[in-house]
């Protein structure tokens, strides 16, 4: 079995994580930071004293941006919510497509807009999700984006259906 030009095997994305992680930038350039998701070990109950078992506090849940509502998703797809931002990711590379959304939901964020059109694409022809396709929604949870995304959700498919996102911003604070 061939495989086209441009396409990694599992073993061969893992060993490139590991030696991506390794690289230094350039002189001037600045690092990208892609955080890691800690998921949070549980904690053991302890043993009954007395035959009453202690009550343990939950731990917190890591707080993940919400799905859209149906109101909000349906006026965008509508278009009686203007969508005042769009960027395409494209054919960028996972680092590539990380900065570039993290920095335009910066400045997105800081010019008060509050609905953008995020352009994942599909993905692969050969039948498989798209990496970022998968990814983008993952990084929207994460702490980076955290304090700049309320929701998201995929877009109606007049925007680009499974293949882009509508994202909510937060609020800007005065």
């Amino acid at each position: 079995m061939t495989r086209r030009a441009g396409e990694l095997s599992d073993d061969d994305r893992i060993l490139w994580n590991l030696v991506a992680r390794t690289a230094r930038p350039l002189k001037g350039k600045a690092a990208v930071e892609i955080p890691d998701v800690v998921e949070p070990k549980p904690v053991p109950a302890s043993a009954p004293v007395n035959g009453v078992s202690a009550v343990t506090a939950k731990p917190k849940t890591q707080h993940v941006s919400h799905v859209l509502d149906d109101q909000t998703h349906e006026k965008l797809k509508k278009g009686r919510l203007p969508i005042e931002g769009r960027v395409d990711l494209h054919g960028m590379t996972q680092d590539e497509a990380y900065s570039l959304l993290l920095t335009f939901l910066h400045r997105a964020h800081a010019g008060g807009v509050r609905y953008v059109l995020v352009i994942t694409g599909k993905g692969s022809s050969s039948g498989g999700d798209g990496i970022l396709r998968r990814s983008v929604p993952h990084w929207l949870s994460t702490p980076a984006f955290r304090h700049l995304v309320s929701s998201h959700d995929h877009a109606a498919r007049n925007h680009g259906g499974s293949g882009a996102l509508y994202i909510r911003l937060r609020r800007t604070r005065a």
